[in-house]
């Protein structure tokens, strides 16, 4: 939930124009079998309740798309009504695609008008916490296009021939210099009107909607990440998960 005793950011349109797509419809078949991975439970919640209140959480933001899993809106709508989100933001449920990038386009269709913002969010990305959110949206209010949170990496990396089966070793072709790379997280901010432009002229699947923009020629800014704003994709990242959660529970009542 959103933390009330937090400063409102300056009065006026800006303040109300930002909106958050989540695409929800994936299976997270690294999880293991069950439940599609945004419905997992995390400390007794759904991931996906935590990204909605994540994103809900900033005062900036005046309406969430959830897109649910293609045969499954009925049931993410109930989840919603069953679990407290902030009044003041407007919450909406919408049927994805087969794909990410199908579903991210179907979120942003059913976007209303008014919003020049739109935050694109992993529901796999419960834990961000709400400063990186606001320096993302800050960050295209400042004039940039696409913005995405990215932190330094701590390992070497190598590109490498891949091996034509699984487990084989493969050999290093290079070794790229650290310093230049990062690692990027979500939410990804957008003037609205460039995403739509990207989801319409951009085809063959990407990584992220900011990869999207870049086929555009425009200039994706990165602002700090967190490192709290990882993605749950394996039985590990739950087992860390589950601990942020209960440090921010017992820290600060999260």
């Amino acid at each position: 939930m959103s933390d009330d005793s937090r400063p409102s950011p300056p009065a006026g349109p800006s303040a109300t124009r930002t909106a958050a797509v989540i695409p929800a419809a994936g299976r997270g078949v690294r999880l293991g079998p069950g439940a599609p991975k945004a419905l997992r439970a995390l400390g007794g919640t759904p991931m996906l309740i935590h990204a909605v209140r994540a994103m809900a959480a900033s005062r900036a933001v005046g309406t969430v798309v959830v897109v649910a899993p293609p045969d499954g809106a009925a049931e993410v709508r109930s989840l919603l009504d069953a679990h407290a989100l902030p009044e003041r933001t407007d919450f909406l449920v919408v049927p994805g695609g087969q794909t990410r990038q199908e579903s991210v386009k179907l979120g942003l269709d059913a976007l209303p008008p008014g919003h020049d913002i739109v935050l694109v969010h992993d529901a796999a990305r419960p834990l961000v916490p709400v400063d990186t959110v606001d320096a993302v949206i800050e960050a295209v209010r400042d004039g940039a296009p696409a913005v995405v949170p990215a932190l330094p990496l701590a390992d070497t990396v190598k590109q490498v021939e891949p091996a034509g089966t699984p487990g084989e070793p493969e050999p290093v072709v290079a070794t790229p210099e650290r310093a230049l790379l990062r690692a990027v997280q979500t939410p990804q901010g957008f003037d609205r009107n460039t995403l739509v432009r990207a989801h319409e002229t951009v085809t063959g699947e990407v990584t992220d909607d900011a990869a999207m923009v870049e086929q555009l020629g425009l200039t994706v800014v990165a602002v700090p990440g967190h490192e709290e704003a990882f993605k749950v994709t394996r039985p590990l990242d739950l087992v860390l998960a589950e601990a942020v959660l209960a440090r921010r529970r017992l820290n600060d009542g999260f």
